[in-house]
């Protein structure tokens, strides 16, 4: 598959694609600010059960990237099978947003959520990986700018649709994420021209249709058995054990087949993954412990000085997050160009070990709000201050995931191992919930005072489990940096002309395929 190389083509092409993930996040992120809560309030939930439910619908969204990574590379094209997600992801909205709130309807319309996000995923990193293939110095910088796009959806959905929940209704709510998802589609195929010579070997090959059914009907079995495991817990738990020992076996796989030159950034990219597992624990707080301690124990008025400036619902909340990462983004992009020009680019590895001390500070002022608090109720100006230090931590290790796989992982593998990468950050979603039910109330019981402590003492743990995170991945970087070192002169050796001799007058020089 052709790329391009021009610096304008590059941001062309990268501008496509970034606005049709940042559609596709408010979407998703407008839906996500809301649903653990729709779950309590109109479903009738108690909160493990909303929390462990939420667990296995994104473990299953996160997973099903890995199966449309593989369809993208191999099936359809990496472009075609974008859209297609974006079509579906579109249908999944539009079903939340039908006046049905049956718990099998809800089931079913996430069903198709997944089965959208699967396609989408993994084939919109891909397509940024493709757009700077080769351009080591601006891919961290590219995929840190592409990470914001999801931040400017999010941030956009998660203040607008609890506030429409407030005035309109759940449903409406959920239809404003269907009509971000159509506009995404609607702007992308205004813009696609500029993907053209960027995508997968299938995109340039007219459409096997008896794969693209074949496709259709895989995806229509994948939704029934959402369903089918969003109602049986033992099933999803051990839906997470599988997908854990898949991801395990997907390596060993790859590194058994791969060429001896490329194993030293497998080896580095496993160990990587590893570690965003971890992180992504705390990423599932988001939806889950932080916006349950944000419905009872956080005060929702921002005041100065005793004047209130505004006051948001709990679901808002979630919105600080998104707000702080483009806030850091610019300034993380800017500052990984400017290292990388004088050479001293920062190892993933280094930023993931950075990562985890930040977040470990952030869980610790979660945590400690709860010694200023006021009838139960703390500083919404905590929340802020522990968001902006999780956020600038989320950048500094999921942020950087695609990255490192795009840097790791050769070209022919690229959209099969992000698939892969995501079917790690489902198995600890899911973990993640498991991990938010130690704070989890009895049903009906809504008192500030009693559930104070069950939220402050899980965030101390958490904030105490990424210290642990930063230490292992600390101890872990001379192995990283030796594998990285290896992985630089395997790619410099293959880039290297060979030098065959037809005659004794002459030579011919031949580049070898990176």
């Amino acid at each position: 598959m052709l790329t391009q190389s021009s610096g304008h083509s590059q941001t062309r092409s990268f501008t496509t694609v970034f606005l049709i993930e940042m559609w596709e996040r408010f979407g998703y992120y407008g839906m996500a600010a809301l649903l653990v809560l729709f779950m309590v309030d109109q479903i009738g939930f108690a909160d493990d059960h909303a929390n462990l439910t939420w667990g296995a619908f994104t473990a299953l969204v996160f997973s099903a990237p890995s199966i449309g990574g593989w369809i993208g590379d191999k099936v359809l094209g990496a472009r075609r099978t974008m859209t297609a997600g974006a079509v579906v992801l579109a249908f999944g909205y539009l079903m939340l947003a039908l006046p049905v709130d049956t718990l099998g309807f809800m089931y079913a319309s996430l069903g198709v959520i997944v089965v959208g996000n699967g396609l989408f995923k993994s084939n919109a990193a891909n397509l940024v990986r493709r757009i700077y293939e080769g351009d080591d110095a601006r891919i961290d910088s590219a995929f840190t700018i592409y990470y914001m796009a999801v931040n400017i959806g999010s941030t956009i959905s998660m203040l607008a649709t609890p506030w429409i929940k407030d005035h309109w209704g759940w449903h409406a709510a959920f239809a404003v994420c269907c009509g971000g998802m159509v506009l995404g589609l609607i702007n992308f195929a205004l813009m696609r021209r500029t993907l053209a010579h960027i995508g997968s070997a299938p995109d340039d090959a007219p459409i096997r249709w008896n794969l693209a059914f074949a496709v259709a009907a895989g995806s229509v079995a994948l939704a029934a058995a959402t369903v089918f495991i969003l109602q049986h817990k033992t099933v999803a738990v051990a839906c997470v054990y599988a997908a854990g020992v898949a991801i395990l076996a997907i390596f060993g796989y790859m590194l058994t087949k791969c060429d001896r030159s490329e194993r030293a950034g497998l080896l580095a990219a496993l160990i990587l993954t590893l570690q965003v597992i971890l992180f992504f624990v705390f990423y599932q707080q988001m939806s889950t412990s932080l916006t349950l301690f944000a419905l009872r124990n956080v005060d929702p008025s921002f005041s100065i000085g005793g004047a209130t400036l505004f006051t948001w619902s709990a679901a808002q909340f979630q919105a600080l997050n998104p707000i702080w990462i483009m806030l850091l983004s610019p300034l993380l992009a800017m500052l990984y160009t400017r290292q990388a020009r004088r050479g001293r680019d920062i190892p993933v590895a280094g930023k993931y070990a950075l990562g985890f001390v930040v977040v470990a500070i952030g869980f610790f002022v979660f945590g400690l709000s709860g010694r200023y608090a006021v009838d139960g109720r703390v500083s919404s100006w905590f929340m802020v201050a522990g968001y902006g230090l999780y956020s600038l931590g989320e950048l500094l290790v999921s942020g950087l995931g695609l990255a490192m796989i795009a840097r790791y992982v050769p070209a022919r593998m690229s959209g099969f191992m992000m698939g892969a990468y995501f079917v790690a950050t489902g198995v600890s979603q899911y973990l993640g919930s498991v991990v938010a039910n130690f704070a989890r109330m009895p049903a009906g019981n809504l008192d500030p005072v009693q559930s104070l402590p069950l939220y402050t003492q899980l965030f101390f743990g958490l904030g105490w489990l990424a210290a642990g995170g930063a230490a292992v991945a600390v101890v872990l970087l001379p192995l990283l940096g030796k594998l990285s070192r290896a992985h630089q002169r395997a790619v410099a050796e293959a880039s290297k002309p060979v030098v065959t001799e037809r005659m004794p007058a002459a030579t011919t020089f031949t580049a070898k395929n990176v």
